[in-house]
């Protein structure tokens, strides 16, 4: 058995899954526009153009798995590009600068909010929202 316990050293406890009808464009915009760093990526043996499972790390804590819609028959599945995210960043300054420089979708502007974070919100191309905000939670 594999001890996959590996707490702390930035790995997450916690993962947002994601689907997409698209898997390589969503890993795409997830590492070459928003910051994430790539760790895994398992592809359907039958179609190499499916992402049976991928896993990206934010550099700053936390994580995402992801793939192709329908890959997980046993339960029920997501629909792609209805997802709302939340990304803890130090430096939402930088995030908005490579959605707008990458031609990506900003639903919201940076922002100072009431309960004194400063978020920007994005579309990524199927339409899941990804809200990076300097609030860490409670």
């Amino acid at each position: 058995m594999t001890d996959h316990n590996n707490a702390g050293d930035n790995n997450p406890g916690v993962w947002t899954c994601l689907r997409y009808n698209d898997a390589d464009a969503a890993r795409v915009f997830m590492t070459e526009v928003l910051g994430f760093a790539e760790t895994l990526t398992v592809r359907d043996d039958n179609d190499n153009t499916r992402i049976v499972h991928a896993e990206v790390k934010w550099p700053e804590g936390g994580g995402i798995m992801y793939g192709s819609g329908g890959t997980h028959a046993d339960y029920p599945q997501p629909v792609p590009g209805t997802q709302w995210i939340y990304v803890v960043t130090q430096d939402v300054a930088a995030v908005h600068k490579r959605v707008v420089a990458a031609g990506g979708k900003v639903v919201t502007e940076p922002e100072d909010t009431d309960y004194g974070s400063r978020n920007v919100a994005v579309a990524d191309p199927e339409g899941n929202i990804w809200t990076f905000g300097t609030y860490p939670g409670a």
